[in-house]
């Protein structure tokens, strides 16, 4: 009798612990992640995809858990298209510094870039490219990024005021597609070496949230042309910008 009564309890235990784990499941495939990008002009709020771009989302956290992007810059300002950030860091002199990146992430195109969100950047015809570079779309980009390059991963949206931020920084001035504050174009031709001032800095990335069902209350448009349509721009959309800023001499490779 003593042995049947551990058995009904080993059992029970058993069970109990099983619902549990499906309990956590349920609740680790809700999750749906708030992270803030403190940024010199401001604070922009993003509320991630965790359930649909679980790859491009665990990705991003990776870099914010090693804080990679702590004092980094916001490298290019594309005018009404996107600005971008996570690549590079200024120390103290042009060239600027490549962030050191990781393995390549799966590209998830399930949502369309339209205004508001943020997409992985990639390297020019190569898909699954995306590592630590991002973007968010300043207008409706749509019938460009949602097909070139295997479609670009969007992968969540800006909430709150936080597009009044990126605007901001949107309509600064550029010196070779880099928004700057306070820095002429006499000094951006003759490659005058600016401060930390001058840049737009992301002086970190936090996690807010990550366990509230958030995303589901927002309003997202799918992607679907990627199936509708083949690719057919040349268009580097939201890509690294390698060549660009190599001929211009602002890049180098070295890593950290």
């Amino acid at each position: 009798m003593y042995l049947n009564c551990n058995r009904m309890y080993s059992k029970s235990a058993v069970l109990g612990n099983t619902l549990l784990l499906m309990l956590s499941s349920l609740l680790f495939s809700a999750q749906a992640t708030i992270v803030q990008i403190n940024t010199s002009q401001g604070k922009i709020k993003v509320n991630l995809f965790d359930k649909t771009t679980p790859e491009t989302v665990k990705n991003f956290l990776s870099y914010v858990e090693d804080n990679s992007w702590t004092d980094s810059v916001i490298h290019r300002s594309a005018s009404n298209f996107v600005l971008q950030g996570g690549g590079f860091s200024f120390e103290g002199a042009w060239p600027l510094t490549a962030i050191k990146s990781k393995a390549a992430v799966k590209n998830e195109p399930v949502w369309s870039n339209v205004s508001g969100t943020i997409a992985m950047a990639k390297v020019k015809n190569q898909p699954n490219s995306a590592t630590n570079q991002w973007f968010f779309n300043l207008k409706d980009n749509s019938a460009i990024l949602d097909v070139d390059n295997g479609g670009f991963t969007v992968f969540g949206q800006v909430v709150e005021d936080g597009m009044k931020v990126v605007t901001a920084i949107a309509n600064l001035k550029t010196c070779y597609d880099i928004p700057m504050i306070d820095y002429t174009v006499e000094q951006c031709k003759n490659k005058f070496v600016p401060g930390v001032k001058n840049f737009v800095t992301v002086y970190s990335v936090e996690i807010l949230n990550s366990t509230a069902d958030s995303a589901d209350g927002l309003t997202k448009v799918k992607n679907t042309l990627l199936t509708a349509e083949k690719p057919t721009s040349k268009s580097s959309g939201g890509s690294l910008s390698w060549l660009v800023l190599l001929s211009l001499g602002l890049v180098v490779f070295r890593r950290k």
